[in-house]
């Protein structure tokens, strides 16, 4: 027998397959989709056989597998061949992945070795059981409860009598069994459905009528409850005896989201997220695969989760860029899985959102997904009232970061006893600190960008590469005592707050949630009413549900637009859409915008909660300078540390690229957003393009040209998220 391996090693001159051969002992149990060890060169690797066959054209020079590493398939048909379009599609190599569908326990990778967990159970031994004599009260309690449950814990036994166990242990009247005992717990108990509104019926039952088209678009307000509509759909996914799949863009909207579905499902549900242990995520995998669990909830990468027979897959929040992995490769999109996945099952996608993108929204205009529609909130509840302040007005008279309308407002909510969400898009103390006297700024010395100054460890931080150091009291370039924080970051705020009200304030930002379990505990404090005022960042802004929050204040709405990013425009007018939604879920609502440009498309449309008018004047600006959705965008970095090399052979590519692409717009090389990070510089070039036939072709090429040189590095990305 021979084996097909693709190796560990995610070097692109090794990324194909290497036979192998099988000896007799191990033939039994080798299949497709199995991790192995082989001797490669002088190293001894893992990697996944992804063929058996008959024989080779290597043969004579064929080397032996050495072990089999599972019992159990790792990855099956389906992900083996999503894994290979991925390839094609992203351009990375083809372990790179098969291994980012993975949680590291099964990642071909030498030491990555998680441990199982068991726990001690005992169970009646029948032969012996009927011949015990002489037996006391607590020993018969023992037999009888094991002679009831069949397994039964030590916990639950050491509670009726320590003293009778052991005796009964001793005689061998009682056997132990190992079980395994996963990380993660979920209660078994469900809740009955809520009673869905004539709108949420409409939805539900055209996604089960509608058969020919499975890509839908829900387009639902704020508090509209999509959540319930997904939840339903999934309900009768399950009585046909299917999976599903739910995709949250953000960490910290996974909690709520997992009590929600847990309270109707039971354990039936899974959950994957980057917050888990890695222990927690191998156990959460082996769930699924052992069909456990399946529900699967979690962010991008729950998208590759081992179910089968998949049902319906529900991508919540599709607008959100975190969908998209920018940083590592393969740089994918979870929405071009997901509907990859929903055509191999034959299975409905429903991408939902109160502020769809504006790919998605044009699909649906053009009858490429199906568009549904909420546009009523529960119990119609009206929409908050949105008030815009001119900070350009209120500067002045304004009481450091807060206008005196949002002060007023925030004193009022408080008095009412009901809470508020204050939304600042940053975090720590200032964004930068620089000198009044001479104008220096703080800035990392290994990318190009100011230093953050965090107040609770007096320190100043590099957001990117970690880079810190203290904090100077005279100016390092002029010396004089002269330095001024300038910017505004969540914890200056927060003491801005403590300063105004004698009240309970939650921040929630990258420094307070970085702990294992913060989000969580952090969200439940603030729902259960243990806080009045949650100041945070982004993270506030999308899918949480609190009853009590009566008031949603922006500190400063202007700090996305001021992005260089084509998207910046429709990332505000999401995010200030978003957050504002957060207000008035029970009760009447209002939300205050802050801002120095006021007329601005983004902020004057969200006043009115017109995601129309917004779409349809973003969509003008980008036909005009030929953007998405008109345009595909392709974004190809180059990068390394010798500026002059890296921007010379960036000029060579673009040179190439004229050559060879006939209709393609192509821009740059221009220095990147961050040029210098981690002490490597950053080009890019930006390709825009309708139809090019030859543009994976040529772009291949340039990759396998310079694979061997050590001074530069490649990286493509496809319809980038963000223009870093």
């Amino acid at each position: 027998m021979i084996v097909g391996v693709l190796v560990e090693l995610a070097n692109k001159n090794v990324d194909k397959i290497f036979d192998y051969k099988v000896n007799a002992e191990l033939q039994k149990s080798i299949k497709v989709g199995i991790r192995v060890l082989v001797p490669f060169g002088k190293q001894i690797v893992e990697g996944f056989v992804l063929e058996i066959k008959k024989s080779s054209e290597y043969n004579s020079d064929l080397k032996e597998i050495i072990n089999i590493k599972d019992e159990e398939i790792v990855l099956n048909e389906e992900l083996l061949e999503l894994g290979k379009v991925m390839h094609t599609d992203t351009l990375a190599t083809l372990i790179s992945c098969y291994q980012a569908m993975l949680p590291k326990a099964l990642k071909a990778k030498k030491g990555s070795v998680i441990n199982k967990k068991f726990q001690l159970f005992y169970q009646l031994n029948k032969d012996l059981v009927n011949d015990l004599q002489k037996i006391t009260t607590k020993q018969q309690l023992i037999i009888d409860k094991c002679q009831k449950e069949g397994l039964v814990s030590r916990k639950e036994l050491l509670e009726i009598s320590e003293g009778a166990l052991k005796t009964l242990i001793k005689k061998n009247i009682l056997l132990e069994v190992k079980k395994e005992k996963y990380r993660l717990n979920y209660n078994s108990s469900k809740l009955q459905q809520k009673e869905l509104t004539k709108e949420q019926k409409q939805v539900v039952e055209e996604v089960l009528a509608n058969k020919e088209q499975l890509i839908h678009l829900l387009y639902g307000v704020t508090g509209s409850g999509k959540t319930e509509v997904y939840m339903e759909l999934i309900e009768e996914a399950l009585k046909q005896g299917k999976s599903s799949i739910v995709l949250v863009p953000e960490i910290s909207l996974t909690p709520q989201m997992v009590e929600r579905f847990q309270a109707r499902f039971g354990d039936k549900i899974a959950a994957i997220h980057s917050a888990l242990s890695e222990g927690e995520k191998y156990d959460e995998w082996r769930r699924i695969v052992r069909k456990e669990a399946t529900i699967v909830i979690g962010a991008r990468s729950a998208i590759f989760a081992p179910l089968e027979n998949i049902g319906m897959i529900i991508v919540d929040e599709e607008h959100s860029d975190s969908y998209k992995q920018s940083d590592l490769n393969p740089k994918y999109n979870a929405k071009d899985i997901a509907i990859y996945r929903s055509k191999y099952h034959k299975c409905p996608v429903i991408f939902g959102s109160a502020t769809p993108s504006l790919e998605a929204y044009a699909r649906a205009l053009k009858g490429n997904y199906n568009l549904l529609k909420l546009e009523k909130r529960i119990n119609d509840r009206e929409l908050p009232t949105v008030h815009i302040v001119d900070m350009n007005k209120e500067i002045k008279n304004s009481k450091g970061h807060f206008s005196n309308t949002l002060l007023e407002a925030i004193k009022k909510c408080l008095d009412r006893k009901e809470q508020v969400i204050l939304l600042l898009n940053r975090r720590g103390y200032a964004s930068f600190v620089t000198c009044k006297n001479c104008g220096y700024t703080f800035k990392c010395p290994n990318c190009d960008i100011t230093l953050t100054y965090h107040k609770s460890s007096n320190t100043l931080r590099c957001h990117y590469c970690g880079y810190g150091e203290k904090v100077y009291t005279t100016c390092p370039k002029c010396q004089e005592e002269a330095l001024n924080n300038l910017g505004v970051g969540t914890q200056k705020v927060e003491e801005e707050l403590i300063k105004n009200f004698k009240t309970r304030i939650l921040r929630m930002d990258y420094d307070t949630t970085s702990r294992k379990g913060m989000h969580e505990k952090m969200i439940m404090a603030f729902k259960n009413q243990e806080y009045d005022i949650l100041l945070g960042t982004q993270i506030v802004a999308k899918g949480l549900d609190f009853e009590n929050v009566t008031l949603v204040g922006v500190i400063n709405a202007d700090t996305s637009l001021n992005i260089p990013d084509f998207r910046s425009s429709e990332n505000t007018f999401s995010l200030l859409e978003q957050v504002a939604g957060r207000s008035g879920r029970s009760k009447k609502g209002e939300v205050i915008i802050q801002t120095f440009n006021p007329d601005h498309y983004a902020i004057s449309y969200t006043k009115m909660h017109d995601y129309d008018g917004f779409y349809k004047k973003e969509m003008q600006i980008r036909r005009e300078l030929k953007y998405p959705p008109y345009y595909y965008l392709v974004n190809i970095k180059i990068s390394g540390k010798d500026s002059t090399y890296i921007l010379n052979e960036a000029n060579k590519i673009k040179k190439s690229l004229q050559r060879n692409l006939l209709n393609c717009i192509i821009l740059g090389p221009s220095t990147s957003m961050i040029f210098k990070m981690n002490n490597i510089y950053r080009y890019n070039i930006l390709l825009k393009y309708k139809k090019e036939d030859n543009l994976r072709i040529i772009l291949e090429k340039i990759l396998d040209h310079y694979k061997t040189v050590s001074k530069i590095k490649i990286d493509i990305n496809f319809n980038p998220s963000q223009m870093l």
